[in-house]
């Protein structure tokens, strides 16, 4: 029997186990591609109807030792929840715990600082502009947080929750801070995560050359948005291939 197909077997004693290693790939794939902060940053899944109890990263440990089994269940309406022994990082609790409790349509929050899109909120104008078919993907899409006011603990966590109010809203750059970005899965919000990244560093590399831009008309974005929006299954396959590759290098992450 492959090392594979044992990676595969399910812990059956391990609450939402299928959630958890596709969470447990999603960090490892991104410290992969260096979009991971030192022990910093936190990604985490609804795993209830109410989308208040979610499964998040434990407190500073590393994104690429991550395992399905180490993810923390947390009740975002306990207000007792910093005081568990394995308590969540307090920014953690604080902006996920929030999204969770406000946001119910964001099932998965995945925040970071990836070079690319941290660039991008550093500028006066901090919205992607649709000028490929990966940024075009974004178009209307994104809501910029200008009101920064420091690290994301409970009030902070609360203010930028109120961003995310419309459910067409699918990434928040997050001025002078970084990106987050929310999906219905964590196919669907490592797929955005992905792709934003990919498409900040475009229009960086873009702007880096001091010629005008190019840039699509908004119907033509708007077109290429709702196209991709329902694009057949693109999302899952993209972390179903990240995960067969994983169960081939690194099966430990389903442990």
């Amino acid at each position: 029997m492959s090392v594979t197909h044992l990676a595969k077997q399910p812990l059956t004693n391990l609450p939402h186990y299928e959630e958890r290693v596709d969470l447990a790939a999603a960090f490892r794939w991104t410290a992969r591609l260096n979009m991971h902060e030192a022990v910093a940053n936190h990604f985490s899944l609804a795993v209830d109807d109410t989308g208040t109890r979610f499964l998040m990263n434990p407190n500073q440990v590393h994104f690429s030792r991550i395992r399905a089994s180490d993810l923390l269940i947390i009740d975002g309406k306990d207000p007792e929840t910093m005081k568990r022994p394995d308590a969540p990082d307090p920014t953690a609790w604080g902006l996920h715990g929030a999204i969770h409790r406000n946001v119910p349509h964001a099932r998965c929050v995945m925040h970071v600082h990836s070079i690319h899109a941290t660039v991008l909120a550093l500028l006066a104008d901090s919205i992607l502009p649709p000028v490929d078919q990966n940024s075009a993907m974004f178009f209307g899409r994104q809501v910029v947080d200008e009101h920064y006011g420091g690290l994301a603990f409970e009030e902070e966590g609360e203010r930028c929750s109120k961003l995310l109010s419309d459910p067409k809203t699918q990434v928040m750059v997050m001025g002078n801070h970084g990106i987050l970005v929310i999906g219905n899965s964590v196919a669907e919000a490592f797929n955005r995560m992905y792709y934003f990244e990919r498409a900040a560093e475009t229009y960086i590399k873009g702007l880096w050359t001091g010629k005008p831009l190019r840039r699509l008309s908004d119907e033509v974005a708007a077109k290429v948005a709702d196209e991709m929006d329902d694009y057949p299954g693109q999302a899952d396959r993209h972390l179903a291939e990240l995960k067969a590759i994983l169960d081939e290098q690194e099966p430990a992450y389903r442990n």
